[in-house]
């Protein structure tokens, strides 16, 4: 069951976190789910994961909620939930869980709220709080941006690669068992580098695809953008502190 929840609501700015809610519930379910994601679900109560391709794409991010012993709860994309559901469901074979959609809303609470760990700074998630909305999706994805939290979408998708997101510092254990895509991850972690990588930029006018130049070369396009503020992918060569030019 969803946790009780301790808002002080003169406090806070809350917001709309879309989500999608997949129920991983059995004796065999921590054993399927350190089988195919890419972070160790015994690390603690929630755990940022990826489910990935053998070859390393991202199929879905996940934050992985663990409500007891054999009950886990998979928080991931609005359109990600049959995906998820069915990936797993393919690789189940004789393992004792269920794997179920579950039906929940979730808010992001900034201020003093209980909740689970909030995937932006300075945030939680809360779960069937019944909490109204103070800030608007404006507001947050600019405060989205500014901390270069990549959204499915617009910097993640099926052709990015978890360490050109940054992804591989936060969503992946490099000491856990085997997973599907944990061999090209790991290679490129020790081998090798990614040849990009998220960038915040201070622009104005930007909007999302436009590519970015230094010295008339282009190395990176824009992924998402507010006023004053975008993010993007931009080549790992490039200084810190280069003025880039639009296309």
């Amino acid at each position: 069951m969803p946790r009780l929840i301790r808002v002080a609501v003169s406090t806070v700015r809350i917001a709309s976190r879309p989500r999608s809610y997949v129920r991983v519930a059995g004796p065999d379910a921590e054993d399927l789910l350190q089988r195919f994601l890419s972070n160790d679900v015994t690390g603690g109560e929630v755990v940022d994961a990826l489910l990935l391709t053998p070859k390393g794409r991202l199929i879905a991010p996940l934050r992985v909620w663990r409500r007891g012993p054999d009950d886990f709860l998979l928080l991931t994309e609005p359109e990600l939930g049959d995906v998820v559901r069915a990936t797993l469901l393919r690789g189940r074979f004789a393992s004792k869980c269920e794997i179920e959609p579950e039906e929940h809303t979730s808010t992001l609470v900034f201020g003093d709220a209980d909740g689970l760990p909030g995937e932006l700074p300075g945030s939680v998630e809360v779960l069937d709080g019944g909490l109204e909305p103070t800030i608007g999706a404006d507001e947050l994805e600019r405060i989205r941006i500014a901390a270069a939290v990549p959204a499915w979408g617009k910097e993640l998708d099926d052709t990015i690669l978890p360490a050109e997101a940054g992804l591989d510092e936060t969503h992946i254990s490099f000491t856990k068992g085997c997973y599907p895509g944990q061999e090209p991850v790991a290679r490129l972690r020790h081998r090798g580098h990614a040849n990009r990588g998220l960038r915040v930029l201070a622009l104005a006018g930007a909007e999302p695809g436009a590519e970015l130049f230094l010295d008339g070369k282009p190395v990176g396009r824009v992924t998402s953008a507010v006023p004053g503020v975008a993010l993007a992918y931009v080549r790992v060569e490039v200084p810190a502190d280069a003025e880039l030019r639009l296309d």
